[in-house]
């Protein structure tokens, strides 16, 4: 069965998992911990992607993250293969470090923010890398600390996850680790580590009751949230793919259009692409910038890379017609 496409688009909030290839190890000690969580905040400042909560463990991660403008897949390509690089020349290794495939949740985020920011960093404890919540509030290597004020991370936004708790940073701090402690007796709450109904409704004793009073509620398991959430999510990435497939169209057409000109001027699509200076060159340069632009819809920028010229020269071809645009 073919692997379901992610659900992404700038400002989604998503629950990552990141695990070793054959559950090995993905740090082996400190020097690692520090080269991955450097690497992960660069990442958050530079592209702009907001990290809420963050747990690093021995053989996988735990991250909650807002998708920022250049979408998950690029952050996570670069967070993985730098770090994998970095690891492999430590370790004189080679080969894959990480599972071929990360999992994204994406999460309804009015529903389970503070319940995924708690069930995160309480990830130490419970699997016995400290053994008290007082030494969890010193733990270095995930997001609790700073958000405690033991540790710093310029990087982290933890002023937003404050915010869910209250105004004052120090009533805050306080209303946000008895949250915290609340949370030890839930145990691994595997309904925060996956998505669809049976998980989001809270267990299949809930999803049965739904069905008793006839609620069948839209699912997908790619999201942690209720029906509604599910189809506000899965009909937008519809809009996007139609979207998405639009584009292509009318690049495929614009394609088209430029060998059918090119084949009857008698000039090679190459030559005009490969930026010639020849009169005829520019000259069908010229026209078809105005076709692709006026009559299919391309932007400055999409009609230059189909002509091999810079935009600011496309914008010049269209103001020397004297269409304004």
């Amino acid at each position: 069965m073919p692997r379901a496409a992610r659900l992404d688009s700038p400002g989604t909030l998503h629950h990552l998992i990141i695990r070793g290839i054959e559950k090995r190890q993905i740090v082996d000690d400190d020097k690692d911990r520090e080269i991955f969580v450097e690497k992960l905040g660069q990442l958050s400042t530079d592209l702009e992607t907001p990290i809420y909560a963050w747990a690093l463990m021995t053989n996988h991660a735990h991250i909650l993250m807002r998708s920022g403008p250049g979408g998950l897949p690029a952050f996570m390509r670069k967070l993985l293969t730098g770090y994998a690089i970095a690891y492999n020349h430590r370790h004189c290794r080679n080969g894959h470090l990480f599972q071929n495939r990360y999992k994204s949740i994406v999460c309804e985020e009015d529903s389970y923010f503070k319940e995924l920011v708690r069930y995160i960093h309480l990830n130490p404890l419970r699997a016995g890398l400290v053994d008290t919540t007082a030494k969890l509030d010193w733990y270095r290597w995930s997001g609790h600390s700073v958000l405690m004020g033991k540790r710093e991370n310029s990087w982290q936004a933890w002023e937003y996850v404050l915010g869910w708790f209250g105004t004052a940073k120090k009533e805050a701090r306080k209303e946000y680790r008895q949250f915290v402690i609340k949370g030890i007796g839930l145990g691994n709450q595997p309904h925060l580590v996956g998505g669809g109904l049976i998980r989001s409704a809270g267990g299949w004793s809930e999803v049965k009751a739904l069905r008793r009073i006839g609620d069948r509620q839209a699912s997908d398991e790619r999201i942690l949230g209720n029906g509604k959430f599910v189809e506000e999510i899965t009909r937008q990435v519809d809009l996007d793919r139609k979207y998405r497939l639009l584009s292509t169209d009318r690049l495929n057409n614009a394609c088209q259009l430029i060998g059918a000109l090119c084949k009857e001027r008698g000039i090679s699509v190459e030559a005009l692409k490969n930026g010639s200076r020849l009169r005829l060159a520019s000259k069908i340069r010229s026209e078809i910038s105005d076709i692709l632009i006026q009559e299919h819809g391309l932007t400055f920028s999409e009609s230059a890379r189909l002509l091999g010229v810079s935009a600011s020269a496309v914008a010049k071809m269209i103001l020397r017609k004297g269409i304004k645009r």
